[in-house]
C-alpha cells in the first residue's frame, strides 16, 4: 500500500511538472535589436564622458593649486599658507561634490538612465508578459543574466518573438 501511495505521488508530481511551461529570453539580444535602446545608451555614454571631463578638470585645477603651493610654501606667511590650503581643499571638495552629483547613487546619470531606459524596459517586460500569458508560460528566464543556465534550447528561446511583438523584425 505504501508503495502504491508513493507511486501515485510520484506520478502526480511528474504530471504537474510536465504541465508547466517555460521559455528563455536573451535580454541583451533584445535590447541590442531595439534602436531606441541603443540611442539611449549612446546618449548616456556621451553625457557621462562630458560630465567626467568636467570632474577631471576640477581635479586637475586642485592638483595644480597643490603643486603651486608646494613650490611657494617656503616664501609664504602663515596667513598665505592657510589661504592656499583652504583654496586647495575647497577645489578638491568642489570636484568631489560634482562627481557625487553626477555619478552618485541618486545622481544625475542615474536619473537620466532611469528616464531614458525605464520606458523601453517596461515595453519589453509587457511584451514578454503578453507572450507568457498567450502561450501559458509559468516561467521565463533571462539567459543573458547570471542565473546559472548552463544550456538552453533555441526551441524555447522567445527573444525573436518578443522583438516581433515590439515591432522590430529580425
Amino acid at each position: 500500500m505504501k508503495k502504491l501511495i508513493t507511486l501515485i505521488a510520484l506520478f502526480a508530481s511528474t504530471m504537474s511538472m510536465q504541465a508547466q511551461k517555460f521559455a528563455l529570453v536573451d535580454m541583451d539580444y533584445i535590447f541590442k535589436n531595439i534602436p531606441a535602446y541603443e540611442r539611449a545608451n549612446e546618449q548616456l555614454n556621451q553625457i557621462s564622458k562630458k560630465w567626467q571631463a568636467e570632474v577631471e578638470a576640477l581635479q586637475i585645477e586642485a592638483q595644480t593649486l597643490y603643486k603651486n603651493y608646494q613650490n611657494e610654501v617656503v616664501f609664504l606667511s602663515q596667513e598665505q599658507k592657510k589661504a592656499k590650503q583652504d583654496a586647495i581643499v575647497s577645489k578638491e571638495k568642489e570636484a568631489a561634490d560634482l562627481k557625487k552629483n553626477y555619478f552618485g547613487p541618486e545622481g544625475e546619470l542615474f536619473k537620466k538612465r532611469t528616464a531614458l531606459m525605464t520606458p523601453i524596459q517596461e515595453e519589453v517586460y509587457n511584451a514578454i508578459k503578453d507572450i507568457a500569458e498567450l502561450r501559458g508560460y509559468q516561467l521565463i528566464l533571462d539567459r543573458a543574466s547570471d542565473t546559472g543556465i548552463i544550456f538552453g534550447s533555441p526551441k524555447v528561446d522567445i527573444s525573436n518573438e518578443v522583438l516581433s511583438k515590439l515591432g522590430y523584425s529580425n
